[in-house]
Formats: structure tokens, sequence, C-alpha cells
């Protein structure tokens, strides 16, 4: 499967059959530009569900009725090249619940498109900060529900898949609703593929702010742990509301771990849940919710919960000995520094359902990006002592 995924220019590539996880048979397939153009009205403006630095999303539907979502890439450059390949290969290796699946792809001369299942209720981030946030349709029972599949689907991808996988851009706008609001995570541009055996690799810093781990950001170190450190921002996101950085008065930006901080030092639990929801929560979800956000945000990448472990412990499977339990709740932010902050746009005014809210730590030598964390007491984890 995985070298006919690569033979992107061959003139005949038949239909795959793909195992799915839960045993079903999917499928993906070449489709052709004339196809895409159809099923997307010419890719016209009113079928744009958004767009990014790579280029815009567009609703379609197939000749036969089949809703899909289409890519379509901005540039044909050797960057957006290979994330299209890594997208597409690693779409076609994985079958789960809660990852989007692949519907197939475009690959002509000039043009590279990528075609999923169409999600009628959008991105978490839409209802969180975007356009439905004003509507309330995410209640708690919806908020953990997305936190557990998602967490299952990351898992999934850590220890079920071989090689395994790192996502390596775990945020809002990469989980996706189906129309039960079920979580598929999604956007497999910068994700990695780790060999048996290793433990971690040294790359370029690739991912949004706000939610990278501080060694991946630092030093470049990226590991399943990343994934882990951004998942636990994410919880914090979906229990309290908050964006990952906010701008407050007078221009100063906090992430939501320093806000939430101080709150949970005094046990202010009540104070930390979204106040849209009008406290119509469950206590006792909530303090497992932050004791996983809580270890998973650690800045020692080697004391996080592995995602196996964060599915056990949301699930409140704590008689699991081989499961981490934080016996007294904290919270211990790491800062990022100004330069680094200045960059984002997560915290405009102006919000709405598309990437260009959110700056990408893209392509930046390991030098660049660490300067901006606040370093007090930050050693190299993985450097030899």
């Amino acid at each position: 499967m995985g070298s006919s995924l690569s033979c992107f220019g061959s003139q005949k590539v038949e239909e795959v059959e793909v195992l799915s996880s839960t045993g079903g048979n999917n499928s993906w397939r070449i489709f052709t530009y004339k196809e895409l153009h159809a099923a997307t009205s010419g890719f016209s403006e009113d079928n744009k569900l958004g767009e990014g630095g790579f280029g815009s999303v567009y609703w379609g539907k197939t000749s036969d009725g089949l809703q899909i979502a289409v890519k379509k890439l901005k540039s044909m450059n050797s960057k957006a090249e290979m994330e299209f390949a890594v997208e597409v290969e690693v779409l076609g290796r994985v079958r789960h619940n809660n990852l989007l699946g692949l519907r197939g792809y475009c690959a002509g001369s000039e043009q590279r498109l990528i075609v999923y299942d169409y999600m009628p209720n959008l991105s978490l981030l839409s209802h969180l900060h975007g356009q439905y946030a004003g509507e309330v349709q995410l209640d708690w029972k919806r908020r953990m529900k997305i936190a557990l599949g998602s967490a299952e689907g990351l898992s999934y991808l850590h220890h079920e898949v071989n090689p395994h996988i790192i996502h390596r851009d775990i945020k809002a706008s990469n989980v996706l609703l189906d129309s039960n609001f079920g979580p598929l995570v999604a956007d497999f541009g910068f994700a990695k593929l780790i060999p048996e055996g290793v433990s971690h690799m040294t790359t370029r810093v690739k991912g949004t702010l706000g939610y990278l781990a501080p060694e991946y950001a630092m030093w470049g170190k990226v590991s399943e742990s990343c994934d882990v450190y951004s998942f636990g921002i994410l919880l914090l996101e979906l229990i309290t509301g908050r964006k990952p950085i906010e701008k407050l008065p007078g221009g100063i930006k906090r992430t939501i771990t320093e806000w939430a901080e101080p709150l949970i030092a005094k046990n202010m639990f009540k104070d930390l849940v979204d106040p849209k929801i009008r406290g119509n929560f469950d206590e006792n979800q909530l303090k497992r919710a932050m004791n996983v956000a809580a270890l998973c945000v650690q800045s020692e990448p080697e004391k996080r919960p592995k995602m196996k472990e964060v599915v056990s412990l949301l699930k409140g499977n704590y008689g699991d000995p081989k499961a981490p339990i934080m016996m007294q709740m904290r919270l211990k932010s790491v800062k990022y520094g100004d330069d680094l902050l200045d960059l984002d746009q997560n915290s405009d005014d102006d919000d709405n359902d598309n990437d260009n809210d959110e700056k990408d730590v893209d392509e930046s030598s390991g030098d660049d990006v660490f300067g901006a964390f606040d370093m007090k007491k930050m050693q190299d984890p993985y450097k030899r002592r």
C-alpha cells in the first residue's frame, strides 16, 4: 500500500481496500481534477469551509451523492509536496473511528488535492471560539466525549500503528466533529513516523503556538510525549472554553496554563469551567479531567503519561496499577517569551474557523525558538548527563 500511495505520477492506480480497526472495509481512490471541480461547483467561494497557509478546504458532493471535503493546496513547492505526500501516506495507513478517513486524492501535474469525509459539525475550534460558539452546542457530556475520543485516536497512532505515528499538530481546528459530535483527529501534514525502538527524533519545529511542548519548541526533540502535551492543552481548552493564548488589556498575552495554574493551586475547580455551560457539569469528571490535563502538560516529557494511560485515566480506571496518579493536583506552566508571543495570531478579536487565526512555528531553527521561552531550570531532557 505504501508504494502505491507514493506513486503520484503513475498513470494507473487502482482503488485500494483498507482494513479498518473495527473490522470493516474502507476504500480510497484516485479522483480526477474534473470530478472534484464539478463536486465543489468549481471550487466556489460558497463551498469554502476554511482556509489556511496550506490552501483551502471546500465542501463538495460527488456524482453518486457522497458529501466530501476537499483540501486544495495553494502552491506546489517542495514543502507543500512533502506535506501532501506525508498526509496521504499516513491517512492510507490508519483506520480508526476517531481519525478522519481518506476518501482519495488527486495529483495532477499542477494540482494536489486530498479528499476526506465531510464533517457536518466542522471543527472543535468553530464551537469553542468560532462561528458556533454563541450557540453553546457543546455541553459537558459532549466535551468529555470529544476529549476521550480524541485521546483514543492518538493512542491508536502511538501504540497500535507500526511504525508509530506522531501527529505534531494537535489543536482545536484539527479535531473535526461528525453529526453526533463524535471527534475525528485530522490534518496529518506534519506527522512523523517513528521506527520501532526510537524514543525521539530531532527535527525542525512545526506546530501551533500555545500547543507546543517545551522540549520540542526549544530543541526540536519530537516524541509521542509532544502529542501528549498538546492534548493536555486541548483538554484545558475543552474544559475552560479559553484559547491556548489570549490577549489581555495592554497587549499582554497569557497562556491557558498561566491562567489555570493559580485556580488549581487554590482548588477552585468550579471556576475553571467554561461559564457558557452554566454550571451543568459533573464535578468528579471535572477533577478527573483536570488531573489528566495537569499530568499531560508537565514540562518534563518523561513525567507525562502515555496516551493509552490518558485514555484509562479519562475513563476513571484509577485501579490500573500501571496508570499514573497525581495525589495532589498542581499545574506548572512553561511561559512563552515575548518574541514568540508576538508571532501569535490566535488571540485576535475576529475569530473564525480557519487556520489564518493561527500562526505556525514552521521551519524554524532550534536557536530561534529556544530564546523565546522562559528558560528557568529547563534542560534538554534527552541530553546525556
